[in-house]
């Protein structure tokens, strides 16, 4: 199995970077390749199983915008044929349409395989932790994000936010998915935080069964967090 890892110098806020170091545990026997900024991505040439973008700053936003750019009709193919991708926190803005500033109305244009508008307000910044579901699968994490998105389509919608604040305050989802391609914008890290969701995953991508790491211990204490945060008083942010 041969995972990417995108721009890990420089997509590793808020502790993304945990991410990253969990599928290396969970995929021991795996290949792992690591993008830089300027380099031309091994999907590019290659068949991968999986990629991982994690979060960043708004500035490097539209540089990695910039880095993918050339290769978005195939990052779309992609998706079309299953190909797992796990983009985590901010980096999910880049994939829509545009990141339009709520002060200026400028837009940064997006790669456009997501129909999703983001507005991006730097004078709010919304903290909080996440309970949401999909498929009877509970979903736990955090936010901290400047942004709101709105998903034009219904059915490119990952979870449905059950406590907490989804993409936009006057909606209940919360990321994207599409086939294999999962986007939120959840933080903790969240494949961490949501083991038996990264099981099911990795599970599936290998076609045999995966003994995530720390299966128990990070088991034990996702079922804790998801009974505190359906504890009334416990606040969301």
């Amino acid at each position: 199995m041969t995972v990417e890892i995108l721009y890990s110098e420089v997509c590793n806020l808020f502790g993304d970077i945990g991410n990253v170091r969990y599928l290396e545990k969970s995929l021991p026997d795996s290949r792992f390749i690591y993008t830089r900024l300027g380099d031309k991505p091994y999907f590019a040439d290659n068949k991968v199983n999986l990629i991982y973008l994690g979060s960043m700053s708004e500035s490097v936003q539209e540089l990695v915008i910039k880095e993918l750019e050339p290769y978005k009709s195939k990052i779309s193919d992609m998706i079309s044929d299953g190909t797992a991708f796990i983009i985590t926190g901010s980096a999910v803005d880049i994939f829509g349409k545009s990141i339009v500033d709520g002060d200026s109305g400028e837009a940064l244009k997006g790669l456009g395989i997501v129909d999703m508008i983001v507005t991006r307000d730097m004078n709010h910044r919304y903290s909080g932790f996440v309970l949401a579901e999909r498929d009877n699968l509970e979903f736990v994490g955090f936010q901290a994000q400047f942004t709101q998105s709105i998903i034009e389509k219904p059915e490119q919608r990952f979870l449905t936010v059950k406590k907490g604040r989804g993409m936009n305050e006057k909606y209940d989802y919360e990321g994207i998915k599409i086939n294999n391609f999962y986007a939120t914008n959840l933080l903790g890290p969240f494949l961490l935080v949501n083991p038996l969701f990264t099981k099911k995953l990795l599970s599936d991508i290998s076609g045999k069964e995966v003994k995530i790491a720390f299966e128990t211990e990070s088991t034990e204490a996702y079922k804790k967090r998801i009974e505190d945060f359906k504890n009334p008083s416990i606040k969301v942010h």
